[in-house]
């Protein structure tokens, strides 16, 4: 484990964390001046009557108004909200020209989301007036040069998970410093879970080790804390909330590639919801193809409308347990297909799906309400296309090199000339506006993820985004 030398005395802050305040509401009030001030929610789909919030205004929050809630319970608490559909190549092109202002002011060191970001802090910036002067002039410069709608929240901190901790204390538009003498006092009233890092299931194992609020995970030694863990990020863990400047671990090879997508009325039902999970496995193969990887399994997931009903649970090995390797919930019925070789061939890749989607078919027939609420598709069991294994015995289809070829061409010409340039015959139909790139908040996804995705319903604003001011 790498432990950065410890700063002198006298320069005890060493990370500055930036957290945007309602990111994609932000940029929607940004772009329409008529929005800002009046609480606002987010929703993925036009139709926002089957659907959830993504994201909701500071001005709705503070009625009580929070993400994930439908429109009806919003509107119960706030009669006046107004509804934005999301727009994700937008909050993108934002996210692009912030980090640009921000750079401005100081390097950046990690881009953790799109809505958050860490920064070293540099010589004669470790000490609470310089590091609060530095936070000052960054929300300054977005204010003056990017949008005075996109606020952000600031910590500063001698460790990056205290700064995190502390962009979370003060929200929004706050600037929270920790110094070694606040700890752990500042962190008492905190529940275990308002952690970053602490999952609801390693809350249960702090639970089974007889901790159960700050003060005692604080006393854990790095040791115990391991053991809690199983692993030796529980060691990262508290030796960074003591303040120890820990450097997270190296990012590894991704372990799938997968997109996922609310439906709408008109894709509910298994029949209808078919081109949407092709388009869904075609995206991630793209990206497949674009890290240079091949894939041996192929995962589909699916939630239901209704609740699971007694007897609907999939076959062992088919449900919880490939739930818990990609972070789905218990309630959701998922297949799998292994492949006999691993391949960033779609046509093999749609091949597999299908057969998956005759277990969903079978299953939706078992069902008094089959519509479905979601669909997630994955790309598993990943190797870099250099490294894979070839089995002597496996049954492959001789001319598997050309085709992996062929789809390496429709990937350049799709980047040249637009994402449906060239695509499968069977969905020229289909209206993919909201099949979008997905905001994963571990990933910034890149302009090629939008092109061709662009909602065509959803008004532009009469003048582009302000660039920012880079002299």
């Amino acid at each position: 484990m790498s432990v950065k030398p410890q700063e002198t005395a006298q320069e005890p802050l060493r990370w500055l964390f930036l957290d945007f305040d309602s990111y994609f509401a932000a940029v929607e009030q940004q772009e329409n001046p008529r929005w800002r001030g009046r609480p606002l929610m987010v929703m993925p789909l036009n139709n926002a009557e089957v659907t959830m919030a993504i994201a909701v205004s500071k001005e709705a929050k503070r009625r009580g108004v929070k993400r994930g809630m439908n429109l009806r319970e919003a509107r119960a608490l706030c009669p006046d909200i107004t509804v934005a559909t999301a727009r994700h190549e937008v909050y993108v092109r934002w996210h692009h020209r912030l980090m640009a202002e921000i750079e401005r002011h100081v390097p950046i060191d990690l881009v953790h989301s799109i809505d958050e970001l860490s920064a070293r802090l540099g010589r004669g910036q470790g000490t609470p007036e310089p590091a609060r002067e530095l936070a000052r002039n960054i929300k300054a410069g977005i204010a003056a040069n990017v949008g005075e709608a996109l606020t952000c929240s600031i910590g500063l901190a001698p460790s990056r998970l205290l700064a995190k901790i502390a962009a979370e204390l003060d929200k929004p538009d706050g600037l929270r410093v920790l110094m070694p003498q606040d700890l752990p006092d500042a962190l008492l009233a905190l529940e275990l879970e308002d952690l970053p890092g602490i999952s609801t299931g390693i809350a249960r194992r702090l639970a089974r080790a007889g901790v159960r609020d700050v003060a005692g995970l604080w006393r854990l030694s790095p040791r115990q804390a391991r053991a809690v863990w199983g692993s030796v990020a529980g060691e990262r863990f508290i030796r960074a909330l003591h303040g120890e400047d820990v450097d997270p671990p190296p990012a590894g090879p991704p372990k799938s590639f997968g997109h996922g997508r609310v439906l709408g009325p008109e894709h509910a039902h298994v029949e209808t919801a078919w081109p949407v999970a092709c388009a869904l496995l075609l995206k991630a193969a793209t990206r497949l193809r674009r890290a240079e990887m091949v894939a041996r399994e192929v995962i589909l997931s699916v939630r239901w409308r209704s609740g699971v009903e007694e007897g609907a649970a999939p076959a062992a090995g088919r449900g919880p347990r490939s739930a818990a390797r990609i972070g789905w919930r218990p309630a959701d019925t998922g297949w799998r297909k292994v492949l006999p070789v691993a391949t960033s061939d779609s046509f093999v890749l749609l091949r597999a799906l299908e057969g998956l989607w005759r277990a969903l078919e079978r299953a939706a027939r078992n069902r008094r309400d089959p519509r479905l609420r979601n669909v997630h598709v994955h790309l598993a069991r990943l190797s870099p296309e250099t490294a894979r294994q070839l089995d002597l015995f496996a049954q492959t289809d001789a001319r598997w090199r050309e085709r992996e070829r062929l789809w390496a061409e429709i990937d350049r010409l799709n980047r040249r000339f637009g994402g449906r340039a060239v695509e499968p015959a069977t969905l020229r139909h289909l209206d993919l506006a909201y099949l979008g790139a997905k905001i994963a908040f571990g990933r910034v996804p890149t302009a090629e993820d939008f092109i061709g995705a662009v909602p065509r319903d959803v008004p532009r604003s009469s003048s582009p985004p302000p660039r920012a001011n880079n002299t």
